[in-house]
């Protein structure tokens, strides 16, 4: 049998309706429905629910229970014996009862029930029964908000029944709610404190410059970029680039810079910009152009030159560049043939020598040669009294004799013709109207005549299969060539000619734009800690034919590194310093885009641009070549140290050292002239060269350099790795990579060079180059001590575990700011400085000789006072040229 204690007591049975109704005092009431109140208007539906929750049945005593113990439901018990009950809640360690208590801190009296608490309860106690059973300890002091009643209403007399008034009751705060309440207030002042010394503390800015390095370890960073090249990427842009010619300013030129922008946009770069100037421009004519033998009455062409090369390009390509020299002089002119070698002042000298009258003549020369620049070889044969001027590509600098001709090989067929800007790029740079000045609407603007930058007789360029005929004419007139007059041209006895040669015309007919505009394209990658300083990489977009190796090669490299940067910025990577990636126009008519560039921003350049890298002929060869500041020495040697030949199996470091190359001059033939003399930013440009290419002709298409030039894209993919790799070194090392050492030893074998130089010319006891050779030696004692800090700062840095705080991170910007100001330093700021009578080039190291072209020239005002015999001029220079070294040197240790 079941133990007493488990005896099982059966539930009370279920009443019937009848049953319950009977056992409820209140559901039999006589005075149901309660009287409507006289303040009441709602209809009796509304009332009656009214009544159902506010009657005064809701009392809990004995009288409300059924039979056996049953209660019919009613409002307030609709969730009674649960276990979110408020007596449950109490009986939980006072938790939930502390929930309950802030539900009564916010409470609604009713206006129409005297008894408001009865009613909020019941709103409370279903609210706190659907909160969870949170660790609560936060509580405010109570806030009653009344509506208006009836019996609120004080003055009978003057107010309606129906008018109500609201009243607001203050909290009632005591002593203990009032020091809570500071206390809580004092706490939030405390956190705000706390947290603004964090981010302004050392020990914050040291750990976010940890967290960032630990993000992206730069050694992860130059293997991604490395790897990222794709040689097929690059060999596809090329393709493009060069599907159709694309002078400066022509409709070929802007859909390309577009293409530029468009894919600066698609890379994810910043601030893209269209940058437009306004320039002079000439094209030529179809039909204006002409080099005849005449008649010798002047009347009539016995021959006349092809001028055009074959056709290389295909239909695809459109029309073939036609054959012309840029900022070449328009004219019609006759007269005697004379050959005058390779059109330098000293073989003008000699045909003078020789009795020769050359005045009203056409000279007829060849490219390269003593005289390299062919504006100059333009502008000494009109200082000798010629007419016209004829340029050629001889076969024995650019031609057969060299090696196979395009397309096969590298060196120009007979048909060849090398065009070319003949503007004085080493007398005005940029474009030869606005010198000095950007050319933008309502800018002032020089005539044709006024500009010193331009030659003042026509020009041609030709091939030698032209040249052959003209050579041929003029045998046996004047005298016979010495030896090294001799060309290469075949079946040619060499003769100079003379007044009484054939006469030679020479027609020039042009279109010429004073006001052609034209489009530089610009984006960038904002830095996170010096990012209004630049590392800027540029390269011209514009060629004068289909232009493969210049300079798409060096645009089919930017534009890959430039989509390798965009991808490491999706990734969360940014730079310390701003990279900026620019495509020029009419570099090829005198370094007009990026010099209307700088000229624009002169100021901003001078004081944030720490560097500029240029791609222009970057693919043509094998061999590494750098031509740069001395300040890139150590960087580039770490570089090149990393990129690994496939080819020549061997590191670019060690092909390097084998052929003992050195950094060498720049000169004054490319987008980093503006850059470097002008606005003092260090400069180099790089490319693989060391071979031959059909130079400024239609041969230099897609076709050569896929089967001759880069087969592979090979070295297209190992010139954007050492690019890549030094925008790193420079943009991204918190100390700025500068061998400031190097400049130093740089400067006194510059000096060397610039003693040796009048020594050899007869003339270096006219002056004293002594006040420049102390002022190198401040800058080495400068240097020396300069450099010390970056040793400090690294002892500094390892003794605080990579920690560093804010106050040495902008002792470090200051410190690279000033190392890359150096440069700067070497400008001629003063008014009208610079190099005399050629104002624009202000370095005073650096910058073209007049008669040098693109030839480097170290310390260019002496050498061309020197060059004019001004020994008083010339010693002022000397003079100057130390004081602005020495302050340079001093600027370093302030």
């Amino acid at each position: 049998m079941p133990s007493e204690k488990s005896q099982y007591t059966p539930a009370p049975p279920i009443p019937t309706y009848d049953e319950a109704i009977s056992g409820n005092p209140s559901s039999s009431r006589r005075d149901w429905p309660p009287p409507a109140s006289p303040i009441d208007t709602r209809p009796d539906h509304e009332t009656e629910a009214q009544s159902l929750l506010f009657s005064r049945s809701r009392q809990t005593d004995s009288s409300r229970r059924g039979p056996n113990g049953y209660r019919p439901p009613y409002v307030e018990s609709d969730d009674e014996g649960s276990q979110w009950t408020l007596e449950d809640d109490e009986s939980d360690n006072g938790e939930d009862a502390q929930v309950r208590r802030e539900m009564q801190e916010l409470e609604v009296e009713d206006p129409l029930d005297e008894s408001s608490t009865r009613s909020s309860s019941s709103w409370r106690k279903r609210i706190a029964s659907s909160l969870p059973q949170w660790k609560w300890r936060w509580r405010l002091p109570r806030l009653t908000v009344r509506l208006p009643r009836q019996t609120d209403n004080t003055d009978s007399g003057d107010t309606e029944p129906s008018e109500t008034r609201r009243r607001f009751r203050l909290p009632a705060i005591n002593s203990a709610a009032a020091i809570l309440l500071v206390g809580r207030l004092l706490a939030v002042v405390l956190i705000l404190g706390f947290l603004y010394l964090l981010f302004m503390s050392d020990l914050f800015t040291g750990m976010a410059r940890r967290m960032g390095g630990h993000m992206f370890d730069p050694e992860d960073v130059r293997r991604f970029v490395q790897s990222e090249i794709n040689s097929d990427m690059m060999r596809n842009t090329l393709k493009h680039f060069t599907s159709y010619a694309h002078i400066a300013g022509t409709e070929g030129d802007y859909a390309l810079a577009m293409d530029v922008r468009n894919d600066f946009m698609k890379y994810g770069l910043e601030d893209v910009t269209v940058d437009q100037y306004y320039v002079y421009l000439n094209y030529p004519k179809e039909g204006g152009r002409a080099v005849q033998i005449m008649s010798e009455d002047g009347k009539e062409a016995k021959w006349t030159a092809a001028l055009e090369e074959n056709e290389v390009g295909g239909e695809s390509a459109g029309r073939q560049t036609y054959v012309f020299h840029g900022h070449s002089k328009a004219g019609d002119v006759k007269g005697p043939l004379i050959y005058a070698n390779y059109g330098s002042r000293d073989d003008f000298k000699k045909l003078a020598d020789k009795g020769i009258d050359t005045k009203g003549a056409i000279a007829l020369v060849r490219y390269y040669g003593t005289q390299g620049d062919r504006a100059l070889k333009i502008k000494a044969a009109e200082l000798a009294g010629f007419a016209g001027c004829i340029i050629y590509s001889d076969p024995a600098e650019d031609g057969f004799l060299k090696g196979e001709p395009a397309p096969v090989g590298r060196y120009m067929p007979s048909d060849g013709v090398q065009r070319g800007g003949v503007s004085l790029m080493s007398w005005v740079v940029g474009d030869v109207l606005t010198p000095g000045w950007e050319s933008k609407d309502g800018m002032p603007r020089m005539t044709k005549e006024q500009t010193p930058g331009l030659v003042k007789i026509p020009s041609l360029p030709l091939a030698w299969r032209d040249a052959q005929i003209l050579l041929q004419h003029i045998q046996g007139f004047g005298e016979p060539c010495s030896d090294d007059w001799h060309g290469g041209v075949p079946d040619v006895e060499w003769w100079t000619g003379n007044s009484s040669s054939p006469i030679v015309r020479l027609k020039n007919e042009q279109d010429e734009e004073e006001r052609q505009e034209i489009w530089n394209v610009y984006g960038k990658i904002a830095g996170v800690e010096q990012n209004e300083k630049s590392i800027i990489i540029g390269n011209h977009r514009d060629a004068w034919a289909f232009g493969a190796t210049d300079p798409n090669s060096g645009t089919a490299v930017m534009l890959e590194v430039a989509r390798i940067f965009g991808d490491l910025v999706t990734r969360g990577w940014r730079p310390l310093r701003t990279i900026e990636f620019m495509s020029w126009d009419a570099e090829e008519y005198n370094l007009i885009g990026s010099t209307e560039f700088v000229e624009k921003n002169l100021e901003y350049l001078q004081k944030n641009a720490f560097a500029y890298i240029n791609l222009d002929t970057a693919v043509s060869g094998q061999e590494f070549h750098a031509a740069a500041s001395p300040v890139f020495r150590k960087v580039l040697y770490k570089v090149i140290d990393r990129v690994f030949d496939p080819i020549l199996n061997a590191t670019l470091r060690t092909l390097w050292d084998g052929r003992n190359a050195e950094i060498e001059s720049l000169g004054a033939g490319s987008d980093f002239v503006a850059f470097q003399d002008m606005a003092g930013t260090s400069s180099i440009d790089i490319s693989f060269g060391g071979a031959a290419h059909p130079y400024h002709s239609s041969y230099d298409n897609f076709d050569w350099m896929d089967r001759v030039g880069d087969p592979g894209f090979i070295y297209h993919n190992l010139l954007g790795q050492v690019l890549g790799l030094l925008i790193l070194e420079l943009a991204d090392r918190p100390i700025l990579p500068f061998d400031m050492g190097y400049y130093a030893l740089s400067l006194n074998q510059y000096l060397a060079s610039l003693s040796q130089w009048g020594e050899d010319k007869g003339v270096s006891n006219r002056y004293n180059l002594d006040p420049i050779r102390n002022a190198i030696s401040e800058v080495e004692k400068s240097i020396a001590e300069f450099e010390k800090w970056e040793i400090s700062w690294e002892q500094a840095v390892v003794a605080s575990n990579g920690w560093e705080p804010i106050s040495l991170g902008q002792r470090r910007g200051d410190y690279n700011s000033r190392m890359a100001l150096f440069e700067t330093g070497l400008l001629d700021l003063e008014q009208n400085g610079g190099i005399p009578n050629r104002t624009q080039f202000k370095h005073v190291v650096f910058g073209p000789e007049l008669w040098s072209g693109y030839d480097a020239a170290y310390f260019p005002a002496i050498r061309d006072a020197v060059d004019a015999e001004d020994w008083p001029l010339t010693q002022k220079i000397i003079d100057k040229t130390a004081g602005i070294i020495s302050r340079a040197a001093k600027a370093l240790m302030e």
